[in-house]
């Protein structure tokens, strides 16, 4: 390859290699030769490559991985939340809300009314930023000097956050196992993940700490119902995250209270009453649907600014009729009394399929969030294949993972709260059936082995 590499300029060079890309020479994931060798090829100083290599790195064209060396980006697909559109498996891996405990908007549609918003009027709604204003300050230290941005949703927040903040191959710390937008958003954007490890009570104060010290420049941390584990930050480690990041008070710290009027703990927050760069995103989509695209951010005045910023060559603002569709339902006694009752039922029928579970000889506890996170004693992928036989399609820990977690191979995420008691029962004693058959394989094969 290193003859057909031309260029004496970095600029020469950097372009060279994009042709390459672009007629097929070089494609993705493959190995770039070493900046010394194709110095030496090219008759440039070392400087010179590492220059060109930079430029492409930037650009998110190439990736460096150290000893590893030097690659094109390979930009597989990440997998994402929804239905597998293509299959004739029952899916219960989808991740998704319960639609029938989803509020109807039609009322709330046929009363709204209120004069066409034109081009230079206040982008957020005035009568949803005095609601939202009381809903994001709720255990929120900063809450005096924070400002309020309306966004397309939490993954559009944090996009946008990254944007604002970032450039390509900046390290971002991301809990581990993560929510696959977060993954997928860190990816398309160029941006380094750091992995930081989740326990019981959420982001551990260790894994926080590694990340710091190799420089992130953003955090993002779901305080409540992390996706996949289910966990929830306990007021004691929110207390020591926030001393560790005392320390770092210009690291931007982004907080994806996803579940929010559904969780069933207690929210607290790793933002401390000093910090000066962060954001807490609120979305509506678990209550109201995915389909409202909209997300509340609350976020230090700078950073909001700058958020704002990111939406002008772009959305410019969210609708306003949907502004006042979310303020209509959140408003309605009778909405926010089916949210509450949405909110007991995910909790009751996951800790009833954990039980169910657990009576099949595999022990799972139910945490927040609309998954269960299912340990298991063999390999995920290989239950999961077992459950294809028996008409069940759910997804492996291993699609979440962001680092070396060799646990996270041995867990299911399931969505099963809208099963019914029959379909419980049946998934349950389907997953014991797979495990049991995934052990006695494995058994045979380790026989045959010592045979031979």
């Amino acid at each position: 390859m290193n003859h057909e590499i031309t260029g004496g300029s970095a600029a020469e060079i950097a372009d060279s290699l994009r042709a390459l890309l672009e007629r097929g020479t070089l494609r993705a994931g493959d190995s770039l030769p070493p900046v010394r060798a194709l110095a030496e090829s090219l008759g440039v100083n070392r400087n010179t490559v590492v220059a060109a290599y930079r430029q492409l790195a930037q650009a998110g064209v190439i990736i460096a991985r150290g000893r590893g060396g030097t690659r094109v980006v390979d930009r597989a697909p990440v997998a994402q939340e929804g239905f597998a559109g293509d299959s004739v498996l029952r899916d219960v891996g989808t991740g998704n809300p319960d639609p029938d405990l989803i509020p109807d908007p039609l009322h709330a549609l046929a009363s709204m009314a209120g004069r066409p918003v034109l081009y230079g009027e206040p982008v957020i709604d005035p009568d949803l930023e005095h609601w939202a204003h009381t809903w994001m300050s709720d255990g929120l230290a900063p809450a005096a000097s924070m400002r309020l941005t309306i966004t397309s949703g939490a993954a559009d927040a944090v996009e946008r956050l990254f944007a604002q903040a970032l450039t390509r191959d900046d390290a971002v710390a991301l809990e581990d196992p993560c929510f696959l937008a977060s993954i997928h958003t860190v990816r398309l954007g160029g941006y380094r993940p750091v992995a930081v490890p989740v326990d019981e009570e959420g982001m551990t104060v260790a894994g926080l700490r590694a990340a710091l010290a190799q420089g992130v420049r953003a955090v993002v941390c779901t305080p409540r119902a992390q996706n996949p584990t289910g966990a929830s930050l306990t007021a004691r480690r929110a207390a020591d995250l926030r001393d560790v990041l005392r320390e770092h008070p210009y690291v931007l710290v982004i907080e994806d209270d996803h579940f929010s009027m559904l969780s069933r703990r207690e929210y607290h927050s790793l933002i401390g009453p000093d910090h000066r760069r962060w954001a807490l995103i609120r979305s509506v989509s678990k209550f109201l649907g995915p389909d409202m695209c909209l997300a509340v951010t609350a976020s230090d005045p700078e950073t909001a600014e700058r958020l704002a910023m990111r939406l002008t060559p772009g959305t410019t603002w969210v609708s306003h009729l949907l502004q006042r569709l979310t303020h209509s339902l959140v408003t309605d006694p009778e909405v926010m009394a089916a949210i509450e009752a949405a909110a007991g039922h995910y909790a009751a029928r996951n800790a009833a399929f954990a039980e169910r579970l657990t009576s099949h000889g595999l022990a799972t506890e139910a945490s927040d969030g609309l998954n269960l996170w299912v340990r298991l004693p063999v390999a995920a992928r290989a239950v999961s294949e077992q459950l294809m036989r028996r008409g069940w399609l759910a997804r492996t820990g291993d699609e979440f993972v962001l680092g070396a977690v060799p646990v996270a191979s041995q867990r299911l995420r399931l969505t099963v709260h809208d099963l019914d008691d029959a379909d419980t029962e049946q998934l349950a004693a389907d997953i014991a059936a797979a495990v049991r058959a995934v052990r006695g394989r494995t058994a045979t094969v380790g026989s045959g082995m010592i045979e031979r």
